[in-house]
This record gives C-alpha cells, sequence and structure tokens, in this order.
C-alpha cells in the first residue's frame, strides 16, 4: 500500500516537472536568431543560472536544511557592463 504522502508527491512532482520541462523548452526557443538577438553574455546568464538552481535543487534533496533561497533573474549585469 501507497502512502498518502508518497501518492502526494508524485502527483505534484509529475506536474512541476511536465511545467518545467516545458518552460525549458520555451527558453530554448529564444534560440532562434531569425527572432531574436542576443549576446554570448546573454546565453551564459541563462544556462549559468539554470545550473545554480539545479544545484540548489540537488542540494535540498540532499540537505534536511531547505533554506530557501531568493529567486532572482536579470539581465541588469550584463547591461552596466
Amino acid at each position: 500500500m501507497v502512502s498518502e504522502k508518497i501518492e502526494k508527491f508524485e502527483r505534484l512532482a509529475e506536474k512541476r516537472m511536465v511545467d518545467v520541462i516545458k518552460k525549458i523548452r520555451l527558453i530554448g526557443n529564444l534560440s532562434n536568431r531569425n527572432n531574436y538577438e542576443y549576446t554570448d553574455e546573454h546565453i551564459e546568464h541563462i544556462i549559468s543560472t539554470l545550473e545554480r538552481e539545479i544545484r540548489e535543487l540537488k542540494r535540498k534533496f540532499m540537505d534536511e536544511n531547505k533554506a530557501k533561497g531568493e529567486i532572482t533573474f536579470s539581465f541588469d549585469k550584463i547591461k552596466k557592463s
């Protein structure tokens, strides 16, 4: 017998994973240079932010201290360069 907590986890995880995959694919659509213009700095900033969030996700599943980090993303640093 599967516990209610496992069922809830699986239900929410499946929905959230589908949502995340869709959003990542939408970000990938931004690579179309016929529609958008961007620099290598833009690309690096997006990818490094996604990689940082994946590292944080891994840490949360491995660490009992699940402190919430601030969610931020902006191209302001690139614009100031």
